[in-house]
């Protein structure tokens, strides 16, 4: 029961941060860089994000790490009137917090981009809301259902920031690819002229 639930719980926590590194970063060689450094190199847009996430991953390995060694024995949670459901929320919680810096990054480096104090401010009030809603000991699963819908919020907030539309998930889901009628130039990124 032990292994199951490390694994299990290791695998809800990480499933959704590995799943970004192997679509959007593993590919590129230096995304791997800037993820696993969490530096400034190559275009700000992408940092971003992989410096989100790179932060998410840290914080969440060094919030669960006690964590999975308990559930791997020996011993029970939960035999002394502690929630039975101690390890599940935790892995759920990490996964919303690897998430929520993932989407603060590309907010937070919008935000200081355009110099919109507002974004700043709603970033680090997010954060702080995250973190107040984990001191609702010991009823972990009353704090899912808030971080969740921050979790929601902030991803569609990051989405939006990003240059993402409703449009443009229609565009994904379709499949199809829309032939282009115009040609660029690759050297000068301009539509060439008419002739």
């Amino acid at each position: 029961m032990g292994a199951a639930a490390f694994f299990g719980c290791a695998a809800i926590a990480f499933g959704p941060a590995a799943a970004l590194v192997l679509l959007t970063v593993a590919a590129e060689p230096l995304r791997v860089l800037v993820l696993v450094a969490g530096s400034s190199a190559g275009s700000p847009a992408s940092n971003c994000s992989m410096s989100g996430l790179s932060f998410g991953i840290i914080s969440g390995i060094f919030s669960i790490v006690n964590i999975l060694a308990d559930s791997s024995g020996p011993g029970t949670v939960g035999i002394h009137g502690d929630s039975p459901y101690y390890f599940i929320t935790s892995a759920f919680l990490t996964m919303a917090l690897v998430l929520l810096h993932t989407f603060w990054g590309v907010i937070f480096f919008d935000a200081c981009e355009r110099r919109h104090t507002g974004g700043l401010g709603l970033v680090v009030g997010g954060h702080l809301l995250a973190s107040g809603l984990t001191f609702l000991n010991p009823w972990y699963e009353a704090s899912l259902g808030p971080i969740f819908i921050l979790t929601l919020c902030t991803g569609l907030w990051a989405f939006r920031t990003a240059g993402g539309s409703f449009r443009n998930i229609l565009k994904c889901l379709s499949c199809k690819q829309e032939p282009e009628g115009r040609v660029m130039l690759y050297s000068a990124l301009q539509v060439p002229p008419k002739e």
